[in-house]
């Protein structure tokens, strides 16, 4: 019995399944790493839109405007700002949701998409500093 060259598709097989599962664990990883950019980019968009609310403090646009710069700064696209200008000083809670795409190996792009809020508080521009006894 000649059994040469019987171990050759066992070989190959076994190649094509570890370039598979390498493919599928970078899929994983890239959409992990989106999912994290996307939840940075929500925090900070929602973070800068919340001041602007109250006052421009130097911003070139609104708050929305403002939250898809910084959204953009840091590699999302702002889809949807809660964050209605109030000139009162009555505090206030902005929420935004952005997305990131994320390119997959082994599969069709992906859009990740994720929520970020921020609480801003007028009043705590004038109010001092509460000092704690040590």
């Amino acid at each position: 019995m000649n059994d040469r060259g019987a171990v050759t598709p066992v070989v190959l097989a076994g190649i094509v399944l570890l370039a598979v599962l390498a493919v599928g664990v970078a899929d994983v990883g890239r959409y992990f790493a989106a999912r994290s950019r996307a939840a940075a980019a929500a925090d900070a968009a929602a973070l800068a839109a919340a001041p602007v609310t109250f006052a421009p403090f130097g911003a070139d646009g609104g708050p929305a405007a403002e939250a898809a710069r910084f959204a953009r700064h840091n590699g999302a696209r702002l889809v949807a700002c809660r964050c209605p200008i109030d000139r009162s000083w009555r505090p206030r809670r902005v929420e935004v949701t952005v997305a990131v795409r994320v390119r997959l190996l082994g599969l069709p792009d992906l859009v990740v998409y994720e929520r970020g809020a921020a609480r801003f508080d007028p009043a705590a521009l004038i109010a001092p500093p509460s000092v704690q006894p040590g």
